[in-house]
């Protein structure tokens, strides 16, 4: 089978386009999504189609004029994992159980795949000089490494996990929250990801 973890940046465009046509109720036709993606051929179209069908992503039902439906993989497909909670407070431990979704349509995510990303939800008031509140969602890159003043996801000796500022002081690195009634961290941590964006709503 077909990997769903990874499409190319069109094949995702083309994917999000069919997405929101039947979420608006009228299926697109090839034609249609040729003219949205500026494509030349139908052909062309139809590859990505196959692409799409091959990912367990769409469906094409042979009896409709509007032949193109959404698969069931295609539900949670673009949404990026809420996998636990993230202390902006004092350190605590995150579980990683899927709490909800994140819809990449909020995001700009670039060139970035979703297997690259995940999402924590914030707890705590430790960086909220930095804008980031208790209930934000905070959108993190899978990444083992970050630069200076990054505000990174970091992992503690003890498996807790914590949301702060990466400092640098004489060639060593701590964790630093953006709320002065909090101290630094000095202990031994891991980076796991640098935070991209932070959603809120309303």
């Amino acid at each position: 089978m077909e990997d769903k973890g990874y499409l190319t940046p069109k094949q995702e465009k083309v994917l999000r386009f069919i997405r929101k046509r039947v979420g608006e109720g009228l299926p697109p036709t090839i034609r249609e999504i040729g003219q949205e993606m500026g494509f030349k051929s139908t052909g062309t179209v139809r590859d990505y189609l196959k692409a799409l069908i091959q990912k367990g992503l769409v469906k094409r039902m042979n009896n409709k004029s509007r032949a193109i439906e959404l698969a069931e993989g295609a539900a949670v497909f673009n949404k990026i994992p809420i996998i636990g909670t993230i202390n902006a407070g004092k350190p605590n431990l995150a579980y990683e159980e899927i709490q909800g979704y994140v819809d990449a349509d909020d995001l700009f995510l670039g060139r970035l795949g979703f297997n690259d990303v995940f999402a924590l939800r914030v707890k705590g008031d430790s960086m909220i000089d930095a804008g980031i509140l208790e209930g934000d969602v905070a959108v993190i890159k899978k990444r083992p490494d970050a630069q200076n003043n990054d505000i990174v996801a970091a992992l503690l000796d003890n498996n807790e996990v914590t949301l702060k500022r990466l400092r640098s002081k004489s060639g060593r690195f701590y964790l630093e929250a953006a709320n002065v009634n909090y101290p630094p961290i000095f202990e031994e941590f891991k980076v796991i990801g640098r935070l991209i964006t932070v959603i809120r709503k309303y």
